[in-house]
């Protein structure tokens, strides 16, 4: 592979809800307590450097082509990581190198954005390892869902700025979710909407802090010191591969931790492949989604375009936004 980079761009810091500021340190009233402003990293443009890596399992090297081609789609410069295509069992190479990638272009000031190849696994393993001293120091915008949760939730708590729940590299890139990647990465515009396909669990609007990713990584880190803070937040869920009892139990583990409590609003987005067994048929996924709603007491959507699907949005974790359960709508404050 030939690749070849411009120069790096100047760099200029935003802040979701306040005005700008370099500062990390700005807080802004809730109903609860003082929560700390998200930083948004600069807006990507043509030209901007990617790295590409793959801080969870293992791929191949299509997997890599196809990411390298979507980048360059948008008129990225993509950089690839040096260990994106090793592999160490269910992982995309040894816990050491792959937050070595990781570090390499997080202390990189010509690198304007880091785009992960894919989920899976590992990402977990690796957060006491990275360095966000330098991610404080130099945002960048940072993309991916699924296992890449955990990233999002430690670049969040550890960094504070704002980073974008969305396709991976290796994902299929559609009209509609080029389009919200776009939106929210380069034009800095609302990637969301109204979801038309969506069903209303619990009418109402409300505005808050967006928060949230794969339901298996937000159960995962609770009791963590990464552990996902969800007051004042709109929470958006997503799983793939999860029978309804395990969304259940997970779901349950964040209402006996206390997690649904002071939510300000609800998005489900699509529970993709569920197994085909007996223990499915016996309570719908509808009916527990249903019982979080009711239970938190909040406006709550279910099925937005989010997860692993196709036509899914980018979600700016830490930015503002409001939903309205009634109009089936999600909007993202610019």
């Amino acid at each position: 592979m030939n690749l070849t980079y411009p120069s790096a761009r100047a760099a200029s810091l935003r802040t979701a809800d306040a005005t700008k500021t370099d500062s990390a340190e700005l807080t802004t009233p809730s109903w609860c307590a003082y929560v700390l402003v998200m930083r948004v990293p600069p807006y990507l443009a043509p030209g901007s450097r990617v790295a590409l890596l793959a801080p969870s399992g293992p791929l191949h090297e299509a997997d890599l082509e196809h990411a390298i081609a979507s980048a360059r789609s948008f008129e990225w410069q993509p950089v690839v990581g040096a260990h994106v295509l090793e592999r160490h069992g269910y992982l995309a190479g040894s816990d050491a190198n792959r937050a070595a990638d990781f570090n390499r272009f997080a202390a990189d000031d010509e690198i304007d954005g880091i785009w992960c190849l894919r989920g899976g696994y590992g990402a977990m393993r690796i957060l006491n390892d990275l360095d966000y001293d330098a991610w404080t120091q130099r945002p960048k915008t940072f993309i991916g869902y699924s296992d890449i949760t955990a990233l999002h939730a430690a670049l969040s708590i550890r960094s504070r700025f704002v980073t974008y729940h969305g396709p991976t590299g290796r994902s299929t890139l559609t009209d509609f979710s080029r389009t919200s990647l776009h939106a929210a990465v380069v034009t800095g515009t609302n990637p969301c909407g109204t979801a038309t396909n969506a069903s209303t669990l619990r009418g109402g609007s409300a505005r808050g802090r967006l928060a949230g990713g794969n339901l298996a990584l937000v159960a995962a880190l609770m009791g963590t010191p990464f552990e996902i803070s969800l007051d004042d937040a709109i929470l958006v869920l997503e799983d793939v591969n999860e029978s309804v009892y395990r969304i259940d139990r997970m779901l349950t583990q964040l209402r006996l931790a206390g997690a649904l409590d002071r939510l300000a609003g609800i998005a489900f987005g699509h529970f993709s492949d569920i197994p085909d067994d007996a223990t499915n048929a016996e309570r719908s996924l509808d009916d527990v989604l249903q019982e979080v709603a009711d239970h938190a007491k909040v406006p709550c959507l279910a099925r937005i375009p989010l997860g692993h699907i196709d036509d899914q949005w980018t979600i700016p974790l830490g930015t503002m936004a409001e939903i309205n359960a009634d109009a089936r709508t999600l909007v993202v404050e610019s």
